[in-house]
């Protein structure tokens, strides 16, 4: 049995020679993939052992070549533009269901934490001065405590949305998915999505459709119960090719 790197530098396995001989004829390792035995320390390439490739001679010196090398199983989506299958043994468990509402949860409630100064700012100048009619120094110093927690509000807002969009585009989660350890990758190889997939088609669309007069709430209510098929993929997921895993 063997441990192999894929081309995410994870390690995946243990697996046999026999598959990972399967995974060399489907063009998803190649010869220069870095496998060890089971309880071995020792990288090697697959080309230089002998129980994986029967051709192996006694570690040659390795030559650089201007052949590319095969694209390994964990190759970017991005590569030809189609991403390679993840197999079934490798694959990350999906999250939970709980955990997913627990992480939009937090979500809101970071919302709530950040906007809470702008909230008080509002809050204290209304109640400190109060709407008395007629434009009178009260009525303006009121007005203007509202405005300046209302810039609060819409600034710290502004802040938060702009970290939320970084981590979904660079890791795949919010503040509140990293909270629950649970990321957004691509469907098909469980790479990371990208802003078109994570964001305008998962987020931004799935919002517009909502938002269609007479049937939006329709669209969202099917989006929101689509969270209970077999492969808890919700609407958004279907649209953007996304699902949602547990971080090992």
């Amino acid at each position: 049995m063997f441990t192999i790197i894929g081309g995410d530098g994870k390690e995946y396995g243990p697996v046999s020679a026999d598959q990972i001989r399967s995974w060399m004829a489907a063009g998803r390792a190649n010869l220069d993939t870095q496998a060890k035995p089971v309880g071995s320390t020792e990288w090697r390439r697959i080309g230089d052992i002998p129980e994986i490739n029967p051709a192996a001679a006694p570690t040659p010196p390795r030559v650089v070549s201007d052949v590319p090398a095969l694209p390994t199983f964990e190759a970017s989506a991005s590569n030809a533009g189609v991403g390679h299958s993840v197999p079934e043994e490798t694959a990350s468990p999906l999250a939970g269901r709980g955990e997913r509402l627990l992480a939009q949860i937090l979500d809101n409630v970071i919302f709530f934490a950040v906007a809470l100064p702008g909230i008080i700012m509002v809050a204290l100048a209304a109640v400190r001065a109060g709407f008395r009619p007629g434009m009178n120094l009260e009525n303006l110093a009121t007005m203007a405590g509202v405005g300046a927690g209302i810039l609060t509000i819409g600034f710290a807002a502004l802040l938060l949305g702009v970290v939320q969009i970084w981590m979904l585009v660079t890791r795949g989660q919010t503040l509140g998915k990293r909270i629950m350890d649970v990321r957004i990758v691509r469907l098909d190889d469980e790479s990371n999505p990208g802003f078109v997939h994570v964001f305008l088609l998962r987020a931004v669309l799935i919002g517009l459709l909502g938002a269609i007069p007479m049937i939006g709430w329709i669209i969202t209510l099917a989006d929101i119960l689509s969270i209970f098929r077999a492969d808890r993929r919700c609407l958004h997921d279907l649209i953007a090719g996304t699902k949602v895993i547990k971080v090992k």
